[in-house]
């Protein structure tokens, strides 16, 4: 690859991950009291960059993006050092940069469409089992208050699952409510742009 492409590339990861930034803050639609917010595909940027310049600048991409989440999201549990490796990890360093796993598909099913709309539900659905890793390891001494506050359901729920069960189920659901209607907005779009998707900057 020439000096001059390479460049190209950089500059547009650059970009990609600037826009993804951006939609991460604004609009976000946030609901959850322990972080989780809806956002307007602000994955799909780095699930493009994924598709368009391979996995290995996607994963970079990827990355760079869960630095910036990081520095302007992160906040220790203060539960202690295994806590938080695991929060640092799973729920900002692997989460976002799995993203970049979003081209994988490419050229697998002759259609941008279907390998763009399967490659944004990859990365986001690794970005899910991460954050339920988190949720379950250093979050899941909330799932008495998290189902307590969720009427006869949630009694209902505590009656029937306890212990390890309990907190894997609270982790499963309480990302769910954010990642699954962002797994679906980030997938219709990626269906809308997929035609344009190789277009050359």
């Amino acid at each position: 690859m020439s000096q001059k492409s390479n460049t190209k590339i950089i500059v547009e990861a650059a970009l990609m991950v600037a826009v993804a930034s951006v939609l991460s803050i604004y609009p976000k639609f946030k609901f959850l009291p322990y972080g989780g917010s809806i956002t307007v595909c602000s994955m799909l940027p780095i699930v493009l960059l994924s598709y368009r310049r391979g996995v290995k600048w996607g994963l970079l991409g990827g990355f760079a993006f869960a630095l910036i989440q990081t520095i302007t999201g992160f906040t220790s549990s203060g539960m202690g050092f295994v806590p938080f490796i695991v929060e640092l990890l799973f729920d900002y360093l692997v989460a976002f940069t799995v993203l970049g796993l979003g081209g994988i598909f490419k050229g697998k099913f002759n259609s941008p469409k279907k390998e763009l709309v399967l490659g944004s539900l990859f990365g986001l659905l690794l970005r899910f089992v991460s954050h339920f890793i988190s949720g379950y390891v250093v979050w899941g001494e909330y799932a008495d208050w998290f189902f307590g506050e969720a009427g006869a359901f949630g009694q209902a729920v505590m009656n029937a699952v306890s212990g390890p069960a309990l907190s894997a189920l609270y982790s499963f659901i309480y990302n769910a409510t954010y990642m699954v209607p962002e797994m679906i907005i980030t997938a219709i779009v990626a269906a809308l742009i997929a035609p344009y998707a190789d277009y050359n900057l």
